[in-house]
């Protein structure tokens, strides 16, 4: 049984932008396809450990009666405008151990991006609830379209200060 699943997507802009979006914890809520994100408080991230909280409500996938609860988002792979990884730590025990995760490729089109999504080391307990994947493969694809309409945008808006910025200065 495949205990991985990945997708990807051209994006038409940098590595540097589109990490720009990753390694914060808004970013994350930003661009979540699923609804359960509802907000994140901590700093843009920068290594290997570092975290930030996610405040999630599971309502929105109508799967379990979770309510909303806290995650704390811990990165386990970081390479600046390449990977970032992360595991989800929460109340629930034992931990599951699920990791998500983003490879970025530079591409003469602008960037190919990977998302993925791997419970192959979930604790036997989960394992055996046979709940897994949690987030679907629909859900993936969906995440990396918003990730590129969001990257569009911050692109868009920041040439739009750009030119006032000129205008106001004579430029």
């Amino acid at each position: 049984m495949n205990e991985r699943i990945e997708v990807q997507r051209l994006i038409p802009a940098t590595p540097e932008s589109i990490f720009a979006v990753l390694s914060t914890p808004q970013g994350h809520v930003d661009i979540d396809a699923t609804g359960m994100l509802q907000s994140a408080t901590g700093d843009v991230v920068n290594t290997v450990g570092d975290s930030f909280v996610v405040h999630m409500d599971r309502e929105a996938l109508n799967d379990y009666p979770m309510g909303e609860y806290d995650v704390t988002i811990v990165i386990t792979q970081f390479e600046a405008k390449r990977e970032i990884a992360w595991k989800i730590l929460g109340k629930i025990r034992p931990q599951i151990g699920h990791i998500y995760g983003y490879r970025l490729e530079e591409h003469p089109d602008g960037t190919l991006v990977t998302s993925y999504y791997d419970w192959s080391q979930i604790d036997p307990v989960w394992r055996e609830a046979a709940i897994f994947p949690v987030i679907s493969e629909g859900a993936l694809r969906a995440t990396l379209g918003i990730l590129a309409r969001v990257v569009r945008h911050q692109s868009q808006r920041s040439a739009l200060i750009n030119d006032s910025r000129g205008e106001r200065s004579g430029n």
